[in-house]
């Protein structure tokens, strides 16, 4: 049914009045209205901790510009709370890929934290260009054996990718001398952190005047790791059914080319946005494969994802937080 137009004014001219009448409410009220903010806003300073370390490695928190440095990211990570929380689910179901790929590698575990100031453990691409869960360039990922096409790109392959920052971390820890100093070069590259130690004279990460990015890097992959391993101080609590539990799924090697990836994944049960979403290294609807490489593609278990059987049967000892609340506790 069409309004007539003389309803149409009548309507206008209420949600006027409605809008007016809202504005001089709060005009009226102005005095009362910022005692109700004072009164229920409250923002408290974090604590920031006496001592902190990277890799077995101390920071050293009594000199005030790196306290001050180490302060700025502890503030920053805590009062972004969407971003953070993310965070949280996010690693529930991606440390326990990580972790036993940097114990394999001899990598410290803090370099998980790497990862999630690189990209908050998401695909993600930079303006410079760099790709994926760790976020490397096109020529550093294929420096270190990672494959990079428009078919395929293993800088979104989290389980490789991870290989491959393994091998750079190491490379960087025995130019450098230290992993604090490898994780700087992780930012800024290794020839970029030696030339500066040269420069400047000092033999450590924390003596160096770097550009604004990498001079922050190393503290905000510490404060993700402080609010991390103790949330609560930081005012983070979330229940076990709060974090994405882990997928599970089932192999699938070819090593052959697939000329239809939509058409492949209905055989397998599935459609192409579960393998997209299961398989992001793939990154178009073919998979050439000239000289017949084995390439491993996932499944989802029972070819389906529900959503209420991954919560179901994630495991206990999933959660990582270490603080256990009740409700009435937090009241």
């Amino acid at each position: 049914m069409q309004l007539k137009p003389r309803y149409i004014i009548l309507f206008v001219v209420l949600a006027a009045f409605v809008s007016l009448c809202s504005v001089v409410v709060v005009k009226n009220h102005d005095a009362d209205y910022r005692a109700l903010f004072g009164r229920h806003t409250r923002i408290l300073s974090p604590e920031i901790p006496s001592s902190a370390s990277f890799a077995g490695e101390e920071v050293p928190l009594d000199l005030y510009y790196v306290r001050e440095a180490f302060e700025r990211e502890i503030f920053a990570n805590s009062f972004l709370h969407s971003t953070t929380i993310m965070v949280f689910k996010r690693a529930n179901r991606w440390f326990p890929v990580i972790e036993p790929i940097l114990k394999e590698n001899g990598i410290p575990d803090d370099f998980k934290f790497l990862a999630v100031a690189e990209s908050n453990l998401v695909n993600v691409t930079s303006a410079a260009g760099a790709e994926g869960y760790w976020q490397f360039v096109k020529p550093t990922g294929q420096k270190y054996g990672l494959e990079i096409s428009e078919k395929v790109d293993e800088r979104y392959h989290m389980e490789k990718a991870t290989r491959a920052a393994c091998a750079f971390i190491r490379e960087a820890r025995e130019k450098s001398g230290s992993w604090t100093l490898a994780a700087a070069c992780y930012n800024r590259g290794t020839d970029g952190i030696l030339r500066a130690l040269e420069n400047q004279k000092v033999n450590n990460y924390y003596d160096l005047y770097l550009n604004d990015e990498t001079s922050r890097y190393v503290f905000r992959i510490l404060a993700i790791k402080e609010i991390y391993n103790h949330p609560a101080r930081y005012g983070f609590y979330l229940r076990q059914q709060d974090f994405y539990p882990p997928i599970p799924t089932r192999e699938v090697t070819v090593d052959s080319a697939i000329a239809d990836l939509p058409a492949f994944a209905r055989a397998q049960s599935s459609n192409y946005r579960i393998l997209r979403e299961l398989n992001p290294w793939i990154r178009n609807y073919s998979l050439p494969n000239p000289s017949k490489k084995s390439y491993t593609l996932r499944f989802p278990l029972d070819g389906a994802i529900s959503w209420q059987k991954l919560r179901k049967n994630m495991p206990e000892s999933a959660t990582f937080f270490h603080d256990t609340l009740t409700i009435d506790e937090l009241r």
